[in-house]
C-alpha cells in the first residue's frame, strides 16, 4: 500500500527540524518537494525564504518571501524575512519601513519577532535600532532574559558598557544557566580591569559549555596570575582540554586542504608547486593581490610571517579565535579598533585589511619576498 502524502503542516516541520539541525540543503530539499504538492502554501515559501537566507542566497530568499507575502500580504514572518534580505541589499530605509508595517500590524508584543527584527538589525551593524527593538522587547517581556541579553550585546555595541553589564547581570538574575550571556559579562569585566569578576564569571560556565576560546585562555592566563597555577597544574587541565577539543572541532577544512597542497609541493617539486599555485589563484579574492612574503609586528611586538592570508590566518589562531573564519575574524578585529579608536579598517580582503591597519599605526609591516 502506498504511504499517504503528507500534509503541508507536515513538510513544514520536518523542514524546520532540518533548518534547525544546520542541514539547510536537506531543509530546501523538503520545501520544495513540499511546494511540488502545495503550490499555495505560504509557510513552504516562507520556510524556503529562511533557508535561502541561511544559505546566503539572497535573490532567491527575497522571491520565496515576496512570493509569500504575494499569497498572505499580513504574514508576519514573511515580512521579517523580507526585511532582513532588504537589509542584506542595501535597502536600510526599506527593511526599517518592512519593520514597523510589523509592529503596526500588533506584533510588537511578539518576544519572537521583535528578536528576530533586532538581530537582523544588529547582524547589519545597525546598533542603534537594534538596541531599541531589544528594549521594545524588554518593555514587553522584562522576565525574557534573551531579550534582555540582547539588549547588552547592542548597548556594548554602542559604547555604554555600564548599562550592557547592568542588562547582563538582569538577564543572568532571569536564567543563570544563559551561558553566552555570562561569557559576555567576563569579557566586559575583564575590558574593564575586574579580573576576580571576570575569572568568577568564565568559571561559573562549565568547561564543557564553554564555545569561546578566548573565554577558555582568560580562565588559564588569570588563574597562573592571580592564584599561581603553574603549567601542568591539575586544576587548568579542563580548560585546556576544552580548548583542545574546539581546535580539533572547529578545524578549518580549507586550512586543511591549503596545508595538504603545501605538502605535495615539498615532496614533488615543481608540478607540486605548478598545483599549489593554481589552487591559489583561485584564493586571490581572499588572499589579497600577491603571494609574496612578509613580517607584520603587532602593538605588542608580536611576530607573524607569511603572505597576507597566512598572517591574518596566524593572527587568529594567536588569539584564541580559531574557531572563526578568517573573514569573520577580520570583521571582528576591524570593529574592535573601530570601538577603541574610532579608526575604519576595510576587512575585504587580507592585504586591504593589513595595509589600512598599518597606515593607521596599528600595525608595522616589512615585505621579505615575492612583493
Amino acid at each position: 500500500m502506498a504511504e499517504p502524502f503528507l500534509s503541508s503542516e507536515e513538510y513544514d516541520e520536518r523542514a524546520h527540524q532540518l533548518y534547525n539541525n544546520g542541514d539547510y540543503e536537506g531543509a530546501l530539499a523538503v520545501l520544495k518537494e513540499g511546494l511540488g504538492l502545495y503550490p499555495n502554501a505560504v509557510d513552504l515559501y516562507v520556510g524556503l525564504g529562511y533557508a535561502r537566507l541561511a544559505r546566503e542566497e539572497y535573490v532567491w530568499a527575497r522571491h520565496s518571501f515576496e512570493r509569500a507575502l504575494v499569497l498572505d500580504p499580513t504574514h508576519e514572518d514573511a515580512l521579517v524575512g523580507l526585511g532582513e534580505v532588504l537589509l542584506k541589499f542595501g535597502e536600510g530605509e526599506a527593511a526599517k519601513r518592512t519593520f514597523k508595517r510589523v509592529e503596526s500590524m500588533g506584533f510588537g508584543d511578539d518576544l519572537d519577532i521583535m528578536l528576530s527584527v533586532g538581530r537582523a538589525l544588529y547582524r547589519e551593524g545597525l546598533y542603534a535600532e537594534a538596541r531599541d527593538a531589544f528594549g521594545r522587547a524588554v518593555a514587553s517581556h522584562p522576565d525574557s532574559a534573551e531579550a534582555l541579553a540582547s539588549l547588552a550585546y547592542a548597548l556594548h555595541r554602542l559604547g555604554d558598557e555600564v548599562a550592557a553589564r547592568r542588562q547582563l547581570r538582569r538577564a543572568l538574575k532571569q536564567d543563570p544557566e544563559l551561558h553566552e550571556a555570562r561569557i559576555y559579562l567576563g569579557h566586559l569585566l575583564y575590558d574593564r580591569g575586574d579580573w576576580d569578576g571576570a575569572l568568577r564569571e568564565f568559571e561559573a560556565v562549565p568547561p564543557q559549555e564553554h564555545w569561546d576560546p578566548l573565554a577558555l585562555w582568560r580562565v588559564i592566563e588569570l588563574s597562573r596570575a592571580f592564584r599561581q597555577w603553574q603549567p601542568g597544574d591539575p586544576r587548568l587541565q579542563p580548560w585546556e582540554a576544552r580548548i583542545s577539543e574546539l581546535d580539533d572541532d572547529h578545524d578549518d577544512p580549507v586550512d586543511r586542504l591549503l596545508a595538504e597542497f603545501e605538502a605535495e609541493a615539498e615532496v614533488e617539486g615543481e608540478s607540486g608547486r605548478g598545483q599549489l599555485e593554481l589552487f591559489e589563484s583561485g584564493r586571490r579574492g581572499e588572499d589579497g593581490r600577491d603571494r609574496g612574503e612578509h613580517e607584520v609586528r603587532t602593538r605588542d611586538g608580536v611576530v607573524f610571517r607569511g603572505t597576507w592570508y597566512e598572517i591574518v590566518r596566524q593572527m587568529r589562531d594567536d588569539a584564541g579565535f580559531s574557531h572563526e573564519t578568517v573573514a569573520q575574524y577580520m570583521r571582528r578585529l576591524s570593529e574592535r579598533w573601530r570601538e577603541q579608536s574610532g579608526l575604519e579598517i576595510p576587512f575585504t580582503g587580507p592585504e586591504t585589511f593589513l595595509r589600512a591597519a598599518a597606515g593607521a599605526g596599528l600595525l608595522h609591516i616589512d615585505v621579505l619576498s615575492g612583493s
